[in-house]
C-alpha cells in the first residue's frame, strides 16, 4: 500500500491541546476515520478541515473499513481519530490498524493527549508501573472478575467510567477492596471544570453518591505494593493416591493428574508408577 494511516491523538478537552503536527496531518489527509463523525465534525471545523470521513466505530460494518483500506490501497492518506484523546487505547480503533498492517499498510503514530496518563499524573499515586482496565462490565461475572483484578493488583489500576455510574463502581471497589484503598478521581481533565479528588475509596465514593458530577471520569485506585497470592493446584502426589485408592487404572490416573494439575503426562505417569 501506498498510502500511509495516521494515528492520531486528539484533545480530550481543550482545543490548544491539538498538536501542530496532528492539526497538519488532519487538514492534509484524503479521509479522516472516525469513532463518531458528529463529534468529529467539530474539531474539523475548528480547523478549516473538509476531509471525507468515514464512520469506523465498535459496531461499523465491514464496508466501513473496506472503504478505509481501499483509500490506503489507492495511495491516499487517511487519519484515524477516536471522540477525545488516543485512537485505540480504549475504543474499537484497534481494529482498523490491525486490518491496515494485515494488507501492508504504514501505521505511524500522531501521539498527544490521553486521560490515562493525564490523569495519573495529578493522582498522586505510583505510575512507574500501573494496569489500565477502560470501562468494565456494568454487571456479571466480568464484572466481578475485574474488580477482583483491582483487588489483587500489585500497582496502581486506572478505569474509565461514564458520570451516571461513577458513584456505583467507587462504591463497588470500596467493597471489594476495602474502604480505606487509597484512590483519586480525575474528571473533566483539561476542561474549564476540571477536578481531581483524592482519597480513600469509601470517601469517594460518599462523595460522589452525595454531588453526582458530570463530565467523564477517570479512576486511579492505589494496589496492593505486593504480588498476588499464586493459586497452587491440586497436589500430584496427593491427587494421584486418592485416584489410586478409588480404583482406577495407572493409565487413567495418570492422565486424570496431568488434566488437573499441569504437569506432563510422563511425569504424572512416572509419579504413578512409583506410588
Amino acid at each position: 500500500m501506498a498510502g500511509t494511516l495516521y494515528v492520531v491523538a486528539t484533545p480530550i478537552g481543550n482545543l490548544g491541546d491539538l498538536s501542530p503536527r496532528a492539526a497538519q496531518i488532519l487538514t492534509g489527509v484524503a479521509a479522516i476515520a472516525a469513532e463518531d463523525t458528529r463529534h468529529t465534525a467539530a474539531l474539523l471545523r475548528h480547523l478549516g478541515a473538509g476531509a471525507e470521513m468515514v464512520s469506523v466505530h465498535a459496531h461499523a460494518s465491514a464496508r466501513a473499513f473496506e472503504r478505509v483500506l481501499h483509500l490506503l490501497e489507492a495511495g491516499r492518506d487517511v487519519a484515524l481519530v477516536t471522540d477525545a484523546g488516543t485512537p485505540a487505547v480504549s475504543d474499537p480503533g484497534a481494529t482498523l490498524v490491525a486490518l491496515a498492517r494485515a494488507r501492508g499498510a504504514t501505521v505511524v503514530t500522531v501521539p498527544g493527549p490521553s486521560a490515562v496518563p493525564a490523569a495519573l499524573a495529578v493522582s498522586g499515586l505510583p505510575a512507574d508501573r500501573y494496569v489500565f482496565l477502560g470501562f468494565l462490565p456494568r454487571k456479571g461475572g466480568e464484572r466481578r472478575r475485574l474488580l477482583d483484578v483491582v483487588r489483587l493488583s500489585e500497582w496502581t489500576v486506572v478505569l474509565f467510567e461514564a458520570p451516571t455510574r461513577a458513584a456505583a463502581l467507587l462504591a463497588d471497589l470500596a467493597e471489594v477492596c476495602g474502604g480505606d484503598r487509597p484512590a483519586a478521581v480525575a474528571r473533566e481533565l483539561t476542561k474549564v471544570f476540571e477536578e481531581t479528588r483524592s482519597g480513600t475509596l469509601a470517601e469517594l465514593a460518599g462523595y460522589y453518591a452525595e454531588a453526582p458530577a458530570r463530565g467523564e471520569f477517570t479512576i486511579v485506585v492505589a494496589g496492593t505494593g505486593r504480588p498476588p497470592p499464586v493459586e497452587r493446584g491440586p497436589d500430584p502426589a496427593e491427587r494421584a493416591r486418592a485416584l489410586l485408592a478409588a480404583g482406577f487404572s495407572r493409565k487413567d490416573v495418570a492422565d486424570q493428574v496431568a488434566r488437573e494439575t499441569g504437569v506432563s503426562r510422563n511425569t504424572a505417569y512416572r509419579l504413578v508408577t512409583d506410588l
